[in-house]
């Protein structure tokens, strides 16, 4: 006999939790194991720091936008000056030392989608952050690249090269720590609090459009650009899409006739 799906359990906050209950088997990313040491030093730093704080501050005066709050942003933050810290290594002895290269990461992170309930949000919010920045002690120079980093993190759009390997690692580490986000958070977070904006009223739009998204999901596999990124991204893609494959199953077989 197949179990039905009755109308009060169809919410989002019961979807959730099976959501939660999937990801539990899945597994946390194998980039939190084995790189804990630089994602612990990065997210003590931005914890501690306060232009981070006065940022954060600020974004939350902004309100958060398409389901991407404050959970989203701390995380994209940590990680991408996490993944700075692993990268910096290689950086020629010209450029920013990693810790200060991290905490341009965690502003870039911090900032990053203030304006992502707007079309073109990464250009938009380039702009914004521009503007936000000139409140700060900062050197014109890191002002530009993190302005550039948040024009570049956009998924399947044209990144612009940047001048200095720097700068380079800097927008290549949000936009790879932006899809890391893409992973089980998409689908432990993200996902219930888009819906919780829309009142419970899309779920079966949701799981109708379900595959297609999955299909966009799969296509971050291959756009990582640090060897980081490269190196760990695709576990996380691959992990998310095991959860929201187990329950889009889940949901089809409790609500079919």
């Amino acid at each position: 006999m197949k179990t039905h799906l009755t109308p009060p359990m169809a919410n989002y906050q019961d979807l959730k939790k099976r959501c939660l209950e999937i990801a539990v088997t899945v597994g946390p990313p194998i980039f939190y194991g084995e790189k804990k040491e630089s994602v612990e030093i990065s997210r003590m730093a931005f914890e501690e720091n306060e232009t981070v704080k006065k940022c954060l501050g600020i974004v939350a005066l902004e309100g958060f936008f398409a389901g991407h709050a404050e959970a989203h942003i701390r995380n994209v933050a940590i990680d991408a000056g996490a993944i700075v810290l692993i990268e910096a290594d290689g950086l020629p002895p010209n450029c920013k030392i990693g810790p200060r290269l991290s905490f341009l990461a965690h502003i870039a992170g911090v900032l990053h989608d203030i304006k992502r309930s707007q079309p073109e949000h990464a250009y938009i919010g380039a702009i914004e952050a521009g503007r936000i920045l000139e409140q700060f002690d900062l050197e014109e120079a890191e002002q530009r690249i993190i302005v550039k980093a948040i024009a570049n993190h956009e998924a399947f759009q044209p990144a612009e090269p940047l001048e200095s390997p720097d700068a380079q690692l800097l927008s290549d580490a949000l936009y790879d720590a932006d899809k890391f986000q893409w992973g089980p958070e998409n689908f432990t977070e993200t996902l219930w609090a888009m819906l919780a904006l829309r009142k419970n009223e899309n779920i079966p739009l949701l799981f109708e459009r379900f595959p297609r998204s999955m299909e966009g999901i799969e296509r971050i596999r291959a756009t990582f650009r640090t060897r980081t990124g490269k190196v760990y991204g695709p576990d996380f893609i691959d992990r998310g899409l095991e959860i929201g494959r187990r329950l889009y199953a889940q949901y089809t077989t409790m609500t079919s006739g």
